[in-house]
């Protein structure tokens, strides 16, 4: 039976926790924070090399040894001038030859860490357009069931022309009806007009209100 793949770690995973003094110096450490001191470490070291400080301190150092191995006594000098300074030329090749795998170093985990800051910028772009498309979803909703909403202006039209109706119906008083075995008349129109008379005062009322709103409204 073939064993599973093993998961490679992402640099977005949590750290393992260390359960003593005693792992910092055992020889089985886990593969993965080897890695990753070693990483952190070869960074470390290019950042350094990347300051205006390792500059000034190699202009220093590189400056000294050929003054001291120039014009001081040869019985002193370590690196004479007569070689060609061959132990100088020696240690800035080696350091130039470890430079450049730490820089390249350096540069691999910043891209692996720009590929993790660029899949969660997606996620929450993608989250976010989701979101955005719900509420426009919902806002559209909103304005349909407004639309089939009686507005303010047509709720006034209404009444208008209810009050007017009723106006036209007090210029025009319907008769008394008589019964036909010469009982006492009935009287609708003063039933009507009693109606109307309601009608109106709750017509009144409802402008009134209406009127205060939009007062309160516009001092707002």
């Amino acid at each position: 039976m073939a064993r599973g793949k093993k998961k490679r770690p992402q640099l977005d995973d949590p750290a393992r926790k260390r359960r003593g003094l005693w792992r910092m110096f055992s020889r089985r450490r886990p593969k993965d924070d080897n890695n990753d001191g070693f990483g952190r470490m070869a960074e470390a070291i290019a950042r350094f090399m990347g300051t205006p400080a390792f500059l000034v301190g190699m202009t220093i150092f590189c400056g000294v040894w050929l003054g001291w191995n120039t014009f001081l006594p040869e019985s002193v000098q370590f690196d004479p001038r007569a070689l060609n300074f061959t132990l100088l030329t020696l240690i800035l090749s080696l350091q130039a030859s470890y430079a450049a795998p730490l820089l390249l170093l350096s540069d691999n985990r910043q891209a692996d860490r720009d590929r993790v800051q660029a899949e969660q910028d997606r996620q929450s772009n993608e989250k976010a357009h989701a979101t955005t498309e719900f509420i426009t979803r919902e806002i559209a909703s909103l304005r349909i069931a407004m639309a089939d909403v009686a507005t303010r202006d047509y709720v006034r039209g209404e009444l208008r022309d209810l009050l007017e109706e009723l106006q036209a119906g007090d210029d025009d008083p319907t008769p008394a009806a008589e019964t036909a075995d010469g009982a006492e008349p009935i009287e609708p129109a003063r039933d009507h007009a009693h109606l109307r008379s309601l009608l109106r005062e709750d017509i009144r009322a409802v402008l009134r209100e209406e009127l205060e709103q939009m007062r309160s409204d516009a001092a707002e």
